[in-house]
């Protein structure tokens, strides 16, 4: 899968994604850096067919109202250290990757993942 990692979220998650083998990119690392609006954001994933993960309900909004970015994985755990939270989205990846393949917003929260159909759907 490919993902762009909002900058609420640490740079070490996009880099464990990319070692458990998917394409991934942080937001740390585009022109504008964290800098990014999620406007920017959105249309990079839009364009790159990328879902974006973030902790910003702003993007699940979008993502219902608007339709972009297209697929969003909104990490909706409260407040985890970065440790837990590497440790969560591992052990619940192959959930959250299934949840995707057929829902475009998919939420991951402490006690497992949630999909939501597809708007229209």
């Amino acid at each position: 899968m490919r993902f762009l990692v909002d900058a609420q979220l640490p740079a070490r998650l996009a880099a464990r994604l990319g070692d458990l083998g998917h394409d991934v990119v942080h937001t740390s690392s585009l022109p504008h850096g964290n800098r990014t609006t999620d406007v920017e954001i959105s249309e990079i994933a839009d364009q790159k067919n990328r879902i974006v993960v973030t902790r910003d309900a702003d993007f699940r909004n979008s993502h219902l109202l608007q339709g972009s970015p297209s697929k969003v994985l909104v990490i909706a755990t409260g407040n985890i250290s970065n440790t837990d939270l590497l440790t969560l989205c591992e052990s619940c990846l192959s959930r959250i990757e299934d949840a995707l393949v057929v829902g475009a917003y998919v939420k991951l929260r402490q006690d497992g993942v949630v999909s939501h159909p597809r708007p229209g759907s």
